[in-house]
Formats: structure tokens, C-alpha cells, sequence
């Protein structure tokens, strides 16, 4: 029981440091910082060292050109991540039919039904 104990004392937190020591070797040059002096700060000062690795390297610079899922100029996709092989096909609309025009899709071409219920069905505000 002692052998365990001591792996748990000891070995977790050592692999721990390892890894933090190791993430921050792969991670540094991303950030263009010094992955040697970075492994060497995480696995040497336990814990804060990997804090300061994670406070200290820079952000990552968003640029929208290089983004193949940037949202278009379309309206109707702006802000949907579609793959680059389904970019000009028609969206569907409700249950898999086609989708009409944005128009229609907001209820103004039916005469601002925005339920689309079926005919015969009429729901007054009556109450």
C-alpha cells in the first residue's frame, strides 16, 4: 500500500508539471515566445509558472480574410458556419421544403399569417 501511496503523492503532481511544461513547449511557439525558457518556467515554479505562461503570451490575431467560414455579405447566412462546398446551394426551409424568399419566410407574402396555419383555421383575438 505504501508504493501506491507514494505514486499518488508524488507522481501526479510530478506529471502534472510535465505537462503543463510540455503543453507550453508546443504551445509557445504559436505565440512567438521561447518554448525552451517557457518549459523550463512551467515545470521548475509548479503552477504559477504555467499561470504566467497563460497570462504572458499574446493573443491571437483574428483576420476574417483567411477564415473560410466567415459569414458573407448574404443576410440570410450571415453568421452560419456553411462548409465550403455547400456555399450557393438553396437553404430549406420548414420540415426539408425549400425555403421561399426572405420575404415569405417572415410572413409577408401570405398576408402576414406569421403561423402559416391551413386554410379553414381561423384563430381570432378575441379570445
Amino acid at each position: 500500500m505504501q508504493p501506491l501511496v507514494a505514486v499518488i503523492l508524488v507522481g501526479v503532481p510530478l506529471a502534472w508539471l510535465v505537462a503543463f511544461a510540455a503543453y507550453a513547449y508546443l504551445d509557445a511557439p504559436n505565440h512567438e515566445m521561447n518554448p525552451r525558457k517557457w518549459a523550463l518556467i512551467c515545470l521548475f515554479v509548479p503552477l504559477f509558472g504555467f499561470f504566467a505562461y497563460v497570462f504572458e503570451r499574446g493573443e491571437r490575431d483574428y483576420d476574417p480574410s483567411e477564415d473560410p467560414y466567415a459569414p458573407e455579405s448574404d443576410a440570410r447566412t450571415a453568421g452560419l458556419a456553411v462548409h465550403e462546398r455547400r456555399r450557393g446551394e438553396k437553404g430549406l426551409g420548414p420540415v426539408g421544403t425549400e425555403a421561399d424568399d426572405v420575404g415569405e419566410a417572415e410572413g409577408e407574402a401570405d398576408g402576414g399569417d406569421e403561423w402559416n396555419d391551413p386554410d379553414g383555421i381561423d384563430v381570432d383575438d378575441d379570445g
